[in-house]
């Protein structure tokens, strides 16, 4: 299938680069092109001097993001965690905002060959970079057991892990599992109890590219890189779409939110109190019954904004 046949429906569009107040002639980087709903929108509201820098590891959203003939604009084919290398790379210090689109787009769930759904039997992939690293099927191959179990337990919440991963085991020991639809079945085979409008393959699968991808890990080390980059005044707005993301973000912008606290007998004015780098910015913000009827995977999104203050950021770059 051509990828630039399939339709993406951005999350949360106007929500998100309005959450970044953009600047007409500010600096701004979004860290997941994807199909570059979110790109598009901030290049609209940028005016000749302004600038725009993205991420994606996909090369079909690496090849969307190439015909956009914009001189304001520019890709990276990485991933986000190489945020401070790439901006060095480009000479640039500082900047206005910040968007994190996360988790996985829609035309990599509906492209069947790419393996990441289980309404298909196709190839089981799940990298979103296909140029690297080991698919779902050599990784499946070869880990141990435990492994396996601590992965779908993990990554997925998955109250079964024991007895998926011991089939896994199991099955693997007869023949490779390298399809999908292969997968899909042996996850229906060992989860007992159904959840209501959803596959019982849904967590295995969530789990193992979680893992493959390593998209917890490089988010976490790539929040403190962006707040580093921001200058004063300057935004971050993310949209997380499950409960290990959204922990995450919600945790170290409320951490970065809050500032230092001294002993109650040290008598300090309010205003010499150190300032904390960060000052959130409204409450998460959710799709709206309209958005989520329109694209039910807006069902679980949520999204957060923080303003970088003049506070020290104390963390790491």
């Amino acid at each position: 299938m051509n990828p630039a046949t399939l339709i993406h429906r951005t999350v949360l569009l106007a929500e998100a680069v309005d959450g970044l107040s953009v600047k007409p002639d500010g600096v701004y980087v979004d860290c997941t092109f994807g199909r570059g709903g979110h790109s598009r929108r901030i290049l609209a509201q940028l005016g000749p001097t302004g600038r725009l820098i993205a991420f994606d590891k996909d090369p079909a959203a690496i090849a969307s993001a190439q015909a956009l003939a914009d001189p304001r604009f520019q890709i990276v084919h990485d991933g986000f965690v190489c945020f401070t290398q790439a901006l060095d790379a480009l000479g640039v210090s500082e900047v206005d905002g910040v968007l994190m689109d996360l988790g996985i787009s829609s035309p990599q769930i509906d492209e069947a060959e790419r393996g990441f759904s289980f309404r298909f039997d196709a190839p089981l992939d799940m990298r979103m970079d296909t140029t690297r690293g080991l698919t779902a099927a050599q990784w499946l191959a070869q880990a141990d057991e435990a492994d396996i179990r601590e992965v779908i337990k993990t990554y997925g919440e998955e109250r079964f892990a024991k007895s998926i991963a011991a089939a896994i085991v199991a099955t693997r020991a007869e023949s490779p599992i390298t399809r999908t639809g292969e997968l899909a079945r042996l996850v229906a085979q060992n989860v007992r109890t159904r959840e209501p409008g959803q596959d019982p393959a849904t967590r295995t699968f969530q789990a193992i590219r979680i893992y493959l991808n390593r998209e917890l890990e490089e988010l976490s080390a790539t929040l403190p890189q962006i707040i580093a980059r921001l200058r004063t005044g300057g935004r971050i707005s993310v949209i997380s779409f499950h409960s290990l993301e959204d922990r995450i973000v919600k945790n170290f912008l409320r951490d970065a939110a809050t500032a230092d606290t001294l002993p109650s007998w040290v008598l300090v004015r309010a205003a010499d109190i150190p300032q904390a780098p960060l000052r959130l910015v409204g409450k998460a913000i959710r799709a709206s019954a309209e958005e989520v009827r329109d694209n039910p995977r807006a069902r679980s999104a949520i999204m957060r904004v923080a303003e970088r203050t003049e506070g020290e950021w104390k963390g790491l770059a």
